[in-house]
């Protein structure tokens, strides 16, 4: 296993690699298809880098709504399921907060360029 380049390192060279040098040699459907390409392995680059710090903050919220220990995975099947019951809504403390970080987490790697999500960055719940 190397130590150098990292996935993320590997993952934006050929991106970058992809829009700067291949991108102004296509054109048509193929250029399409090839921003599509560049799309997908920059979504890649961000949920490499985002996603053990994003997962992090979203188990601690789990914990603290649930009161139990778990994995990403688990904890979030349990909190489905205490929704689905009626056991936990939208009045119990904290699942508002945690349910629009999430959100906001997820769309800082799936579409952080969205307008709406720029605007509801700094927004409180």
């Amino acid at each position: 296993m190397q130590d150098e380049p990292t996935p993320v390192e590997l993952t934006k060279a050929v991106a970058d690699f992809l829009r700067n040098d291949i991108t102004p040699l296509i054109s048509g459907h193929q250029a399409f298809k090839l921003r599509v390409a560049i799309n997908i392995l920059d979504l890649v680059t961000r949920q490499l880098t985002r996603e053990a710090g994003g997962d992090a903050a979203e188990v601690t919220r789990l914990r603290a709504l649930l009161g139990m220990d778990g994995s990403v995975t688990e904890l979030n099947r349990v909190l489905s399921e205490r929704i689905a019951r009626g056991e936990i809504d939208l009045a119990t403390p904290g699942l508002a907060e945690h349910l629009w970080q999430t959100t906001m987490d997820k769309l800082a790697v799936d579409q952080p360029n969205y307008a709406s999500y720029k605007r509801e960055q700094g927004r409180d719940v």
